[in-house]
């Protein structure tokens, strides 16, 4: 079961400093973006910016006037925002009203909360348009843990997401003493909207809200009070059940904030700005290493490569746990361009293993499947196909996402 920090952390919360933002695509590799990249946006592409600078009284006012609207994250996720308050029932309304008024009461927090998010928030808003999910769901880390990847609950839930041990397992989060996947921020992020999506899917015809309470709670404690629910003439929407106190709280919880994060100025709230810039890289390991070497060879420091990393537990990265790594914006790029070569060919020797003796490759699978190996989860795989777990998982018709066999053939595509 996943369980939520906030009650513990909301007040007061003890949040980290971290310096990283949005995943995009730069040298190859995914970024993320950071506040202190706000001047260097750029408004277009390099034959753009070519041509803006040869005619300064044209086509550079038309871009001039595009920057001139707000592109921060705090603008995307409210573009991003799909449910609407104002449809709530009047009982519902106060329920979300009783959490607007606690926040109202206590700006400090949400200010503390809100510049944690910062590293994150970009970043996780694009992953929740990705998946067609309402933005509101990326504000979850907000009540599960105030934006720290490292936060621990008393229950042993941990990181963003809050994922209990066996919930992270069945998830194929990898967790040993090297490592912690509910603490990688990537892994458990694309773990967690996955499970959302899937829940949702499987169980509630696609109702987000009821899929959170069952991210909260357990499937089988929102459907077993669904159908209480049908038996008493009573709706079966989320608003309509008689769930556990912390779950009747949770979706008022996300509705206030989000609320508060619509409309700032109505609530008395200043919002930190959070940029969408390139920041930090994503690059793919295929050997083992360590986090001081990394740092030596990208020339940024240990400790904020940690905190970009904090699965990492011992300061060594094993392919076996994961195979990504997020690094600063900051680092050399001859190196990072050189990391990116060194997993390539890693990744190709270990390709050209499956060749005979006599040089004709071995073609026992095709390309569109996976042979599961021992230590695959679906997370993993998912990763290294550039697929989505929800489609993995509909596509073989997964029972349970720790029901995964070594041998066992997957199907990558829904052909």
């Amino acid at each position: 079961m996943i369980q939520s920090t906030f009650p513990r952390r909301f007040f007061p919360t003890p949040g980290i400093a971290l310096t990283a933002g949005l995943l995009m695509a730069a040298l190859g590799q995914n970024v993320l973006a950071a506040p202190d990249d706000a001047a260097r946006a750029p408004s277009a592409n390099a034959a753009t910016t070519a041509s803006t600078a040869a005619e300064p009284d044209g086509p550079a006012r038309f871009w001039d006037a595009l920057d001139a609207r707000p592109q921060d994250a705090w603008t995307r996720l409210r573009d991003s925002f799909g449910w609407d308050i104002e449809s709530l029932s009047p009982e519902a309304r106060a329920r979300v009203d009783k959490w607007i008024a606690r926040y109202r009461d206590s700006p400090r927090n949400i200010r503390h909360i809100t510049r944690d998010a910062k590293p994150w928030l970009a970043w996780i808003t694009r992953q929740v348009e990705e998946r067609d999910l309402p933005g509101e769901v990326a504000l979850l880390p907000f009540i599960e843990s105030s934006f720290d990847p490292g936060a621990r609950n008393y229950s042993g839930a941990a990181g963003l997401w809050q994922f209990m041990p066996r919930t992270g397992d069945a998830l194929g989060l990898a967790r040993n003493r090297r490592y912690d996947g509910r603490l990688d921020v990537d892994a458990s992020t694309r773990a967690a909207l996955g499970y959302i999506e899937s829940q949702a899917e499987r169980w509630y015809g696609g109702d987000i809200p009821l899929s959170l309470a069952a991210y909260n709670a357990g499937a089988g404690t929102v459907n077993k009070a669904r159908r209480r629910a049908e038996r008493q003439g009573r709706g079966n929407d989320y608003w309509s059940l008689s769930l556990p106190g912390e779950t009747m709280q949770y979706l008022p919880k996300l509705y206030a904030i989000a609320e508060i994060i619509a409309h700032p100025q109505r609530y008395g709230v200043e919002l930190p700005d959070i940029q969408v810039t390139p920041a930090v890289a994503r690059v793919e390991l295929h050997r083992s290493t360590t986090l001081d070497n990394l740092a030596r060879r990208l020339d940024v420091s240990q400790p904020r490569l940690a905190k970009l990393n904090p699965g990492v537990l011992r300061g060594a990265v094993d392919p076996a746990d994961s195979t990504t790594l997020l690094v600063p914006h900051g680092a050399h790029r001859q190196a990072l361009a050189s990391l990116s070569t060194e997993n390539a060919e890693a990744s190709s020797a270990g390709s050209d293993s499956a060749s005979g003796s006599d040089g004709e490759t071995k073609t026992e699978t095709p390309k569109a499947t996976h042979r599961v190996k021992s230590g695959d989860n679906l997370t993993r795989i998912a990763s290294r196909h550039n697929v989505s777990t929800r489609d993995l998982i509909r596509w073989n018709a997964i029972e349970s996402p720790g029901s995964l066999r070594p041998g066992q053939l997957l199907s990558l595509s829904g052909g």
